[in-house]
């Protein structure tokens, strides 16, 4: 292990018997043969959890793992590099070692979706995760920065990510810890001068903005969450309905100009025939008089006085 590793930070005191979370365990009795009770966990019961634990995390720790699973997921399932997992129990090959939950774990070369996995086991599935992103907690940030760090190192992890939170007081801390395995031992990597650390195997930078965690991409730049995504693509189709709702005004106006265009030719034309009407009128009335004329004339010439 680096000697650069964080030291942990002193653990918090609490009187709260489910502090770090529970389990509920099958305790028979003779009233209730399928009695279960809550029994809390320890510190180590979070660091090799069992099947259907429940541990006790924060809203922002819920909302960065999402973020980040939803985000390599859309990154490497979608393409086949990778299967990703959040908060499942790996089961190592490693004599000794004892399973572990990731936050968020990323094993490559597998395409198959598991659907009803509770457990990843490496020698039975053949493949190991590649990278590997926990978020702290304040009550068991001993875990994240110590204990994992040795025992991913064991197991063969290639990277470590943690998303730490230095401060518990608003607004929100964190740092980021990029532990690379070099001779079988981590090696702590500083990050990049923008304090950010590159998931290899996504080809995404993991940086901190506002409190949360952004992943990266060299070409889109930051990448959006689920819930922002469905907004700017709400935002998108309303903005594509109201452009093609101007396109339909700007087409209903040049039709209704373009009909007023040919009802004013109309109109041009009826006056136009109009006048051409009163022209012939007033010739041929013209030409009546002319004819009377004559005619009184010849009477006249005819049937003299």
């Amino acid at each position: 292990m680096s000697q650069n590793t964080p030291e942990p930070t002193p653990q918090f005191p609490h009187d709260d018997p489910y502090y770090y979370g529970w389990r509920f365990v099958r305790r028979p009795t003779p009233d209730d043969p399928d009695n279960f009770d809550q029994v809390p966990l320890t510190l180590e019961d979070v660091l090799h959890p069992e099947i259907g634990d429940f541990v006790v995390n924060t809203a922002m720790h819920f909302t960065d793992r999402s973020y980040l699973t939803q985000v390599l997921k859309a990154r490497l399932e979608t393409t086949g590099q990778a299967i990703v997992f959040s908060s499942l129990r790996v089961v190592w090959d490693v004599p000794g070692l004892r399973p572990h939950s990731p936050d968020v774990m990323v094993i490559p070369g597998i395409t198959k979706r598991y659907e009803d996995l509770n457990a990843f086991d490496v020698a039975k599935e053949g493949h190991r995760p590649a990278l590997i992103i926990e978020i702290t907690s304040p009550h068991t940030r001993e875990i994240e920065l110590v204990r994992k760090v040795e025992h991913y190192a064991r197991a063969g992890v290639q990277q470590y990510v943690i998303v730490d939170s230095v401060s518990q007081n608003e607004p929100r801390q964190l740092r980021l810890l990029d532990y690379r395995l070099v001779n079988n031992q981590y090696q702590l990597q500083p990050p990049d001068n923008l304090g950010r650390v590159y998931l290899e195997i996504a080809h995404l930078w993991l940086g901190v903005k506002d409190g949360r965690v952004v992943c990266y991409d060299d070409v889109k730049g930051a990448l959006p969450d689920y819930t922002t995504l469905v907004q700017q693509l709400k935002e998108a189709q309303a903005r594509r309905q109201a452009a093609e709702q101007a396109r339909r005004d700007a087409e209903a106006r040049r039709q209704a100009a373009e009909q007023a265009r040919r009802d004013a030719e109309a109109r041009r034309q009826a006056a136009e025939q109009a006048r051409r009407d009163a022209e012939a009128r007033a010739a041929i009335e013209a030409r009546i008089r002319e004819l009377e004329e004559e005619l009184r004339r010849l009477r006249r010439e005819q049937y003299p006085e």
